[in-house]
């Protein structure tokens, strides 16, 4: 699965940087999630697997409080990409005429550059929150990686105000942006709606329904996490809800967004078509006398 994943979003972002035809900002906004989802599995997943294969859990504290700063960094800028996209397509079917003037190469970039800075400062914040923390000399994580919400439950000093920062940190940065998407696609369907053709109706929807595929799969698993946390102490259940957003939904969005983007499959198929005869020209040339 981690292999799919990261030979899935390189080929996306290989597709992306080489066909002129996808230097769009949709494209570059997916290019952005693609590497970002790379990062947020190659943060667990190589650690997860080294486990498994040595039957060694153990972590040291630095690599733990490294591998819940890049969680938090990366998690964050998969809530912000998925919102900017929101907003890419809410401006492609509600101002079809004004798009390029809007959504320009500055204002793509200042968006990207935004989600990273935000993101950053977000991570960084709760690192510092919880390196004020004491904890126990043997301590067991009940989880496969190290996330914030098990590590300050385990601390043993008072943890009052990293529960206060943690909530409000998740209400602001997850409710906001998804208060963004909601809004964008009441617009959306609404602009939809006023479309006389049914044609017409299809065409736009179709520009869209991958990006609301991959929105659904990633808030409905992310959500999961927490309410499974919420109503029960179980941590295997919370374990494979996590899995669920940290690895499934990254490797599925390259299937997603290739299978129904007709562009995307075109430039896919013309990448493994360039590739192919580039790799026949070298044989023919290793044959020759």
């Amino acid at each position: 699965m981690y292999l799919v994943t990261v030979l899935g979003n390189m080929l996306i972002i290989l597709a992306t940087i080489s066909d002129s035809h996808l230097h769009m900002p949709m494209y570059f906004f997916l290019s952005n999630l693609s590497f970002v989802d790379i990062c947020f599995t190659s943060n667990t997943i190589p650690k997860m697997l080294v486990n498994i294969q040595t039957q060694s859990k153990a972590i040291s504290y630095a690599g733990c409080i490294t591998q819940m700063q890049f969680s938090i960094l990366f998690a964050g800028l998969d809530i912000f990409l998925l919102t900017v996209m929101a907003y890419d397509r809410f401006v492609a079917i509600c101002h079809p005429l004004h798009y390029m003037v809007i959504m320009n190469s500055q204002r793509c970039g200042l968006l990207v550059l935004v989600s990273w800075i935000m993101s950053a400062l977000h991570s960084l914040l709760q690192v510092l929150m919880v390196s004020r923390l004491s904890f126990c000399t043997d301590l067991e994580i009940p989880h496969f990686f190290c996330e914030l919400n098990h590590l300050v439950h385990l601390a043993c000093s008072d943890t009052f105000v990293n529960v206060v920062v943690m909530y409000v940190a998740a209400v602001l940065l997850a409710g906001c942006p998804l208060v963004g998407l909601l809004y964008s696609y009441s617009k959306i369907i609404s602009s939809i709606r006023a479309i006389s053709s049914a044609q017409g109706r299809y065409k736009a929807f179709s520009t869209c329904a991958s990006h609301l595929s991959v929105v659904s799969l990633f808030y409905c698993t992310s959500l999961g996490v927490y309410l499974s946390s919420a109503v029960t102490q179980n941590s295997r259940s919370t374990a494979t809800a996590s899995v669920m957003y940290s690895v499934v939904t990254p490797m599925l969005n390259p299937f997603i967004y290739s299978l129904r983007n007709k562009d995307l499959k075109s430039a896919l198929r013309r990448l493994c078509e360039r590739e192919y005869m580039k790799s026949s020209v070298v044989l023919r040339l290793k044959t020759c006398p």
